[in-house]
């Protein structure tokens, strides 16, 4: 291609998503074969530049021999810049064409080397082992940008409201959930660990600026293979200084709400994409559902009554996978469950004034039997409490003086919760693995790539 027609290339560009802008118009988009058929002496190439796909027409008597040759050869994901006129098609996906007239390859595939995610079906071990090409298919890259618009949904929700981003360290010298599932980390001469959560240090900033959230990744090494299991994993995590388990409760209502209500504004077109049913999503509203941990156990006992779950739920443990799946898929709509066992629970969880055997905290199951999605409570107020927990719980209360610092020094009550971006996702997209939902997942047994 010359010069003038490389520099004529750039002149009007365009991307896929907003090519309907520019109906009648000549444009060029910059981006990647996806596919190509043939039918006599038309082309068909479907393109992709990571905002959608289109349809190309190649006429063979509208085109340069050259252009033409150049399009009959070109190789899945060889990397192109396509010069067109826009056409309104409603058959097309999207509703526009490209008749193209000239193509400049910017890289192609070698024929010997093809690429190695063909259209036919791959194994979930293929694909993963090379996630960083699967990323590039239509559906993938609907659900990353699903995931990107609730990551912002979430942002503008708590910054619309008067929050304040604060962001917590990911190295911690203590456990927050537990210590059984820390990732060690060699910090010099010291004991450190990857964070399980934020939200230790944002009960810290809440103090000082009355409402604020976090939004960061967080580690768990626990040895689990479920669908809804990632070691490395994203959360955004509000906390409220003169909370109540009622005002978190009633503020994770509204986040869930609003959060859905823009994806189906925002990325309607992607949820088609993975094919997911909107009308199972235009049912989320508030109020949602709320039940105590004691009916929740009652819904479990009844469902083993009639056969469907194997095991019969006793009253003290907490709810695993399938116990979540039968709960979650009794509602159209997130359910909340609230004042679980306190022994069940973290050690900062305040309990029930009514019931001190109950701690003052919630689930929110996402429904179709997706499960917990955010997890939250109020938080102890008392120092002598508080420091009688971390003793129980044997977790070293050296580490935890600055924690213990927030009651003695104008202690009020508070509450927040953690919301998982992955399970959120899942739920969203109606995947049915959270491995899809990341980018590049990490898992027991996946490092790679």
């Amino acid at each position: 291609m010359s010069a003038a027609n490389t520099k004529n290339m750039q002149a009007k560009t365009t991307t896929i998503a907003d090519i309907g802008r520019h109906e009648g118009e000549s444009v060029t988009v910059r981006g990647w074969l996806y596919n190509l058929r043939e039918s006599g002496k038309l082309l068909f190439p479907i393109f992709r530049d990571g905002t959608g796909v289109i349809q190309g027409v190649v006429a063979k008597n509208a085109v340069t021999p050259e252009t033409f040759e150049a399009v009959k050869h070109l190789t899945q994901e060889s990397s192109v810049m396509v010069r067109g006129k826009v056409r309104a098609d409603q058959r097309a996906p999207g509703g526009y064409e490209l008749d193209v007239s000239e193509v400049e390859v910017v890289q192609r595939v070698p024929e010997d080397d093809p690429y190695p995610i063909s259209l036919k079906e791959h194994g979930v071990e293929f694909l993963m082992d090379h996630r960083h090409l699967w990323v590039r298919t239509p559906r993938q890259a609907a659900i990353l940008r699903v995931r990107a618009e609730i990551i912002k949904a979430a942002r503008d929700y708590f910054d619309d409201r008067g929050f304040t981003l604060t962001d917590p360290p990911v190295i911690t010298p203590a456990a927050c959930e537990g210590t059984t599932t820390l990732f060690p980390v060699n910090y010099f001469d010291q004991e450190a660990f990857l964070t399980q959560s934020g939200q230790l240090y944002i009960e810290a900033t809440a103090m000082a600026l009355g409402k604020v959230y976090s939004f960061g990744p967080t580690f768990r090494a626990e040895k689990s293979k479920t669908r809804r299991h990632l070691t490395e994993f994203w959360m955004v995590e509000p906390e409220v200084a003169y909370a109540t388990l009622d005002d978190i409760m009633e503020l994770a209502e509204g986040f869930v709400t609003f959060i859905v209500k823009r994806c189906l504004e925002k990325r309607r077109a992607d949820l088609e994409t993975m094919g997911r049913d909107a009308s199972l999503l235009q049912k989320i509203d508030a109020p949602f559902p709320r039940i105590t941990y004691d009916e929740a156990v009652q819904i479990l006992q009844e469902g083993h009554a009639k056969g469907a779950l194997e095991t019969r739920f006793e009253w003290g443990g907490d709810f695993g996978s399938p116990d979540e799946t039968y709960l979650s898929a009794q509602f159209e709509r997130p359910v909340m469950v609230h004042r679980y066992p306190a022994k069940i629970k973290a050690f900062y969880m305040e309990p029930d004034p009514q019931r001190p055997e109950l701690a003052l905290c919630l689930d929110v199951l996402a429904p179709e039997g997706y499960g917990e999605i955010i997890g939250g409570s109020q938080r102890i107020g008392s120092y002598e409490l508080l420091r009688e927990r971390i003793r129980e719980h044997g977790l070293p209360e050296s580490a935890f003086k600055w924690y213990l610092d927030l009651r003695k020094y104008g202690g009020v009550p508070h509450g927040g919760f953690g919301m998982g971006i992955e399970r959120v996702v899942a739920w969203v997209c109606g995947l049915e693995h959270v491995r899809e939902t990341i980018p590049f997942a990490r898992m027991l047994n996946r490092l790679y790539p």
